[in-house]
């Protein structure tokens, strides 16, 4: 059985709560970083979630003096409540998409975020969605990953929006801060933190090659050379082949994936 998620302290800069909005996409629910140097007045929060029961409310109450609220990407589970916190603490929102900044810059690569003492370099790392971004907090030689890597299973790449290209991009960068000594550790958007970082990311890339290839198996099956991922029918075709070791209530999301999957075969294949 696998063992719930609640969330928690950890090292010396970090606490994480856990929404409450569990599903089979945000399995525990999102996870709601408050990051603060030792000692510090001010925090900073990333991705403060959905406004399911009064979550905005746990946050304002526990978080004191927040600096500045940080996006990982747009979907609703990271970003519904970020400008409602934001007003009651007088403090911006950032992200990389500026739709979604309130009172504050879009994020740049590369960027470092200083507050009191904080300091978190942005990494953009698009392949989920075109817009998502992870946070290295070299203190604690931590990488939040957003939803590029979860804490359990592998994340979706959310076509249109999200690409496979983009992301076997974004993957080999977040390994090779690991294979750095950079990071060590991911503390994920959803589900428990992953303390091998290395080895959780070299997986990452193995299982979507792999997957990759199930999909290019599965449509020689199909007598398919050149796929289409807007096709009505296709993806769902390849679902019920490749994704046969997949729950069925997580079907739709694999043909995200999958979609994603035919428009970067069909690239290649150009």
């Amino acid at each position: 059985m696998t063992e719930s998620w609640t969330g928690g302290s950890f090292g010396e800069r970090a606490c994480c709560y856990l929404a409450p909005n569990p599903g089979p996409m945000t399995l525990d629910g999102t996870n709601s970083w408050v990051l603060s140097e030792p000692g510090a007045s001010r925090s900073v929060v990333v991705d403060p979630g959905p406004i399911e029961d009064g979550h905005v409310d746990e946050l304002d109450e526990r978080t004191g003096d927040v600096a500045l609220v940080l996006l990982t990407h747009r979907h609703y589970d990271h970003s519904e409540v970020a400008v409602e916190l934001a007003t009651r603490k007088g403090c911006p929102v950032r992200a990389l998409d500026p739709a979604y900044c309130f009172n504050g810059d879009p994020l740049v690569d590369d960027e470092l975020v200083d507050v009191d003492g904080l300091h978190l370099r942005v990494v953009t790392t698009p392949g989920h969605t075109s817009d998502s971004v992870s946070f290295v907090l070299p203190a604690e030689r931590a990488l939040l990953s957003g939803d590029m890597v979860l804490g359990r299973g592998t994340t979706v790449v959310a076509y249109p929006d999200g690409q496979l290209g983009p992301y076997f991009d974004s993957i080999e960068r977040m390994r090779g801060l690991a294979a750095s000594g950079e990071v060590d550790r991911i503390w994920p958007a959803h589900g428990p933190v992953l303390d091998d970082a290395l080895g959780t990311l070299e997986y990452y890339l193995v299982h979507r090659r792999q997957r990759l290839g199930q999909v290019e198996a599965a449509l020689a099956r199909l007598g398919v050379a050149r796929p289409d991922p807007d096709d009505e029918e296709l993806p769902r075709r390849v679902v019920e082949i490749v994704y046969q070791d997949v729950d069925e209530s997580l079907w739709g999301a694999a043909e995200w994936s999958v979609r994603a999957q035919l428009a970067f075969l069909a690239a290649r294949r150009a």
